[in-house]
């Protein structure tokens, strides 16, 4: 078999010799053999589509772990390679909006740098109502949910210890549930946020085989920031569409950004409860997404848990949402339709509306 040396499989691989000798080091693209009196790398053509496939690769960004696993899997399954390239740039395109989002909020702060402050009083404010309910299956309840002028939050536990790190996680965000005029500017909100979250993190690594969902929206006044790990869910009611705003942290999804699993498969695949991301511990998992939402007079916000989304189908949710008029009636009707849907789960729901702040308010 023909061999080429390192500057003629360079330009047909069209990676750099400094790469070539890097990835041979990391044992991702060795030569086929190494003069063992020169030390020069020759390589076999067959090698050359492996090697283009890694220069394509990390043209995307993909991490070298992950350029490992899509040219291993190409070499036995070409199918799961895909799958694997997909569900890689499906989280890049998540990871951007997140911070297309923020880096707006920035640039719309730098702006107007005399707005950045929380001390004048909001001119709009939020009414709002929170449920659990155990579910007619589970022997133990361990959803969590919170409703105060400044804190939206559901947390659904799991293990042993799942009721106390749900309670955990709404606690340590608690801490930024202060009086307007009171918590941290709009720009460190996210910073708070995130801490806030990391602190949860390490109070729940102490729970024996214990961990949480979260997700949560602090109110700024005009603007809700959100935190989100896990499969809970925030939908947004706005003009009469109904708007799902987070992104589940599950294998399932994984497989539907994939193009692998449709919706309805995966409300009765296996795997539907197996998160990737969630608050347990280990600082791996621990990822949340963060961001922040306008705010606009007449949204009706809804916080749930997997025992609410999965029993009632989401044209239902919207109709409910859609046609009672104040958040305690929403709330009841939808912990209602989960009950009469069997409820396997526990459940946990919070709906909020944002409305115009009370002129009596104002001194």
């Amino acid at each position: 078999m023909t061999r080429l040396t390192i500057g003629a499989f360079s330009r047909l691989s069209r990676l750099s010799a400094k790469a070539l000798r890097r990835y041979d080091e990391l044992g991702l693209l060795p030569p086929a053999r190494v003069d063992p009196f020169s030390g020069y790398r020759y390589y076999d053509g067959s090698q050359v589509e492996r090697a283009r496939l890694v220069a394509w690769l990390r043209r995307i960004g993909m991490p070298l772990a992950g350029v490992r696993e899509v040219c291993d899997l190409y070499a036995t399954e070409p199918a799961a390679a895909a799958r694997a390239v997909r569900a890689y740039w499906d989280r890049v395109e998540t990871e951007t909006a997140t911070r297309r989002d923020l880096a707006l909020f920035l640039a719309d702060q730098l702006a107007r740098p005399e707005e950045t402050t929380m001390t004048a009083l909001p001119a709009l404010t939020i009414r709002h109502a929170a449920r659990t309910d155990q579910g007619r299956v589970r022997d133990t309840h361990q959803d969590s949910a919170c409703a105060t002028d400044g804190l939206l939050a559901v947390a659904d536990g799991y293990g042993t210890e799942g009721a106390p790190a749900g309670a955990a996680a709404i606690a340590a965000l608690k801490e930024l549930d202060t009086a307007p005029g009171a918590g941290p500017r709009a720009g460190d909100l996210l910073n708070a946020l995130e801490d806030a979250v990391q602190r949860a993190n390490t109070t729940i690594g102490g729970l024996e085989d214990s961990g949480t969902t979260l997700t949560a929206m602090v109110w700024t006044g005009g603007r809700l920031a959100l935190v989100h790990i896990g499969d809970s869910r925030a939908y947004l009611l706005r003009g009469g569409g109904l708007f799902r705003i987070t992104h589940d942290h599950t294998v399932v999804q994984s497989m539907i950004d994939a193009g692998t699993l449709t919706e309805e498969e995966a409300a009765s695949h296996p795997q539907r409860a197996i998160l990737l991301r969630a608050l347990d511990g280990t600082a791996e998992a621990a990822r949340p997404d963060l961001r922040l939402h306008e705010a606009r007079a007449g949204d009706r916000y809804l916080l749930c848990s997997d025992g609410l989304f999965t029993t009632v189908p989401e044209g239902t949710v919207r109709r409910v949402l859609t046609g009672t008029a104040d958040p305690d009636g929403a709330a009841d009707a939808l912990m209602a339709l989960a009950q009469e849907a069997g409820a396997p789960d526990n459940i946990a729901c919070v709906v909020a509306d944002v409305i115009p702040a009370d002129p009596d308010t104002v001194s």
